[in-house]
């Protein structure tokens, strides 16, 4: 097995939970890999849609949701993934675990609570200021 497979199955449960608590839907997840891999390219609200072959208006509330959760920045209507050290580290795995696991994830994320039943929940989470 290579080192960058090792490495992926070793990150496996973080992929998984960050999958759980902070993808959505499938065009969320869509959305971010497209971002992460073209990085630091920003990208307009329409090229976006173009892309993800979704209308404007749910491409525009798909990044408010990655933005809330700081993992984009919108600007002006471009947006641009939100890059760390720890994060690209993370998104390197779920884009390869995501690409070998497509059905799998996708599942995952389908068979989520709703999206509104999930915010009320992080209502109530505390986060770092």
């Amino acid at each position: 097995m290579s080192p960058a497979r090792e490495e992926d199955n070793s990150l496996h449960p973080e992929v998984d939970r960050f999958i759980l608590g902070e993808i959505d839907s499938v065009p969320h997840l869509e959305a971010l890999l497209l971002l992460w891999n073209s990085r630091p390219r920003q990208w307009s609200l329409e090229e976006l849609a173009a892309y993800l072959y979704i209308p404007v208006e749910r491409t525009r509330q798909l990044l408010y949701d990655l933005q809330q959760r700081e993992l984009v920045v919108m600007h002006d209507n471009r947006c641009l993934y939100n890059s760390s050290d720890a994060r690209d580290r993370l998104m390197g795995a779920v884009d390869s675990t995501y690409r070998r696991e497509l059905v799998r994830i996708s599942n995952m994320i389908h068979s989520k609570a709703s999206p509104a039943v999930r915010e009320f929940a992080r209502a109530f989470r505390f986060k770092k200021d």
